[in-house]
């Protein structure tokens, strides 16, 4: 008995319809619509009974009651409010209820005096949802968006929304944000490719606040951001999650490329040593932010620099042989690049730098790892308060730098409980890490030239580290072709390579993970 322009519910009376939407209509512009054309009328019996015998009258009539997403088949009387409406399905055509088995008429006449009366019901633009209402505006043989990339934020209400929409949809862009806002509280489109030196979108807000700072959740982590200012990405929480599970409590991780710490900040948790680089700075200040929330600043140290030099800096064996007497030594880098523990708001307080508490460090271990999943040595380090003026800093970081600054896994007043029962060492970066993350598919393996000779056979303990490194291949290349390359970049061949498919990016292009033991031949031996 409804009347409609959308075929999307099926009305009973067709003959009833007030008009039809047909795709392509004139009064349908592409960044504005009248949201009245959506409006779908219904006529509809419904009974008009005491709200106490709404919930046995409800059992009784199932079947006969309307069945629509989000509206209640259940409504108050705007004539008396000691009754209720009982809104009947639109296959209930006759007033007399003769639509309905006799028995259940009989049975809820037995229950109480029934009044039916006429009801009108409209569903507006506002109840359909995004998928529906583009499916009328869009030019047929353009597909319907149908996902985008949503950063929640759990503790405000809202969200932002990338919808990276392709070309044909650009024109629809604001109707296709506005259909999402306010569910959603910020939603924007990336505008052009990535060109930037950190590689973070452009984006144009269609609709909602010009606010793109919030906090994300990811297995049990709290990551907070500005999306305008570095890069995040949704797609990979289960990509971080497992290369996470291959590292062991008290294991030395190097992430060359960190961002604002989605390997950093779990592994972390996990009770490893993390020395986090990106070149961005901002990604780096809330690296550091997100290492405070989540209560892992004692367990990571963060630089802001070239991925080659941090690398080259963070393996750089002190050149006199005084320097080397200092038990439990790690190189700090270079002054202007290593960054302050405190937040930019707190430039004129103390900052925090490294040191250590070698009471707890326990014997070297030096066993060799059989796999990646199945590695054992721990080898740890972290940031705990030692406190030093901001007038001092420079200095004192530079002097560090020359002769190392002790470190290890213990906050002011206890023991890290993250890391207890593991075994931790006294070794040093120059001498050994078991893991470097480099998170830069788009031109990652290019890096993997700064391996070459950066390790010296002399200092070194225990097997070479694991790499893994990420990459983009395209349906004209092959794994070969990509190992390769990095051969090409290490100089060096790679044995017994792991490839891991991340997930598609595009429809002729998916992101991988190239996992493999750093070569022997990348390493100076002691004669060299």
């Amino acid at each position: 008995m409804g009347t409609g322009a959308l075929e999307t519910n099926r009305i009973t009376n067709e003959e009833e319809a007030d008009y039809s939407l047909h795709k392509h209509s004139d009064d349908l512009s592409k960044s504005h619509i009248d949201e009245s054309k959506f409006d779908v009328h219904f006529k509809l019996w419904a009974l008009r009974i005491p709200c106490q015998h709404c919930t046995l009258a409800t059992r009784i009539l199932n079947g006969y009651l309307l069945d629509k997403p989000r509206v209640k088949p259940v409504t108050e009387d705007p004539t008396c409010a000691k009754n209720r409406y009982l809104i009947l399905s639109d296959k209930v055509q006759n007033q007399d209820l003769s639509d309905i088995p006799k028995q259940k008429v009989d049975e809820l006449k037995g229950l109480c005096e029934v009044e039916v009366v006429p009801y009108s019901l409209t569903l507006g633009y506002s109840y359909w949802t995004a998928e529906h209402v583009l499916k009328q505006i869009l030019p047929t043989g353009v597909e319907v968006p149908s996902s985008f990339e949503t950063i929640v934020n759990p503790v405000e209400s809202g969200q932002i929304a990338h919808l990276n929409l392709h070309d044909e949809l650009l024109p629809y862009k604001h109707v296709i944000a506005k259909k999402n806002y306010p569910r959603i509280k910020t939603i924007v489109n990336k505008v052009g490719t990535i060109t930037n030196e950190f590689r973070v979108p452009e984006f144009e807000v269609l609709a909602g606040e010009h606010n793109m700072i919030t906090e994300v959740k990811q297995y049990g982590a709290t990551f907070k951001l500005d999306y305008s200012l570095v890069y995040w990405n949704s797609r990979l929480e289960h990509e971080h999650k497992r290369l996470v599970s291959m590292f062991q409590a008290g294991e030395t991780i190097c992430d060359m490329f960190a961002g604002i710490g989605p390997f950093a900040i779990p592994a972390a948790q996990k009770g490893c040593i993390v020395y986090a680089n990106d070149l961005n700075p901002d990604s780096i200040h809330y690296l550091r932010i997100n290492a405070k929330i989540n209560k892992v600043d004692d367990c990571i140290y963060a630089y802001n620099m070239d991925a080659r030099k941090f690398i080259s800096q963070l393996m750089e064996v002190p050149n006199t042989e005084a320097t080397l007497e200092h038990s439990y030594e790690v190189p700090i880098l270079d002054a202007s690049h290593s960054c302050k523990i405190q937040d930019n708001a707190e430039s004129n307080s103390e900052y925090k730098l490294l040191t250590v508490d070698t009471k707890d460090l326990g014997d070297n271990d030096n066993s060799c790892l059989e796999d990646v999943q199945g590695s054992t040595r721990h080898a740890a380090t972290s940031v705990i308060a030692g406190k030093r003026s901001s007038s001092n800093y420079d200095e004192g970081n530079a002097r560090a730098h020359e002769t190392g600054i002790l470190e290890g896994c213990r906050r002011k007043g206890g023991t890290n409980k993250r890391i207890r029962g593991s075994k931790i060492s006294n070794t040093r970066t120059w001498e050994h890490f078991d893991h470097v993350i480099m998170n830069l598919p788009a031109s990652a393996v290019e890096f993997l030239d700064a391996f070459r000779g950066l390790i010296k056979r002399k200092y070194w303990k225990g097997c070479l580290p694991w790499i893994h490194c990420y990459c983009f291949i395209r349906a004209t290349e092959t794994l070969e072709s990509i190992i390769a390359v990095a051969e090409s970049a290490l100089n060096a061949p790679i044995q017994d390579t792991r490839f891991h498919r991340v997930r598609d990016v595009a429809p002729n292009k998916a992101m991988f993970c190239l996992s493999f033991r750093l070569p022997d031949a990348c390493v100076i031996e002691d004669s060299q």
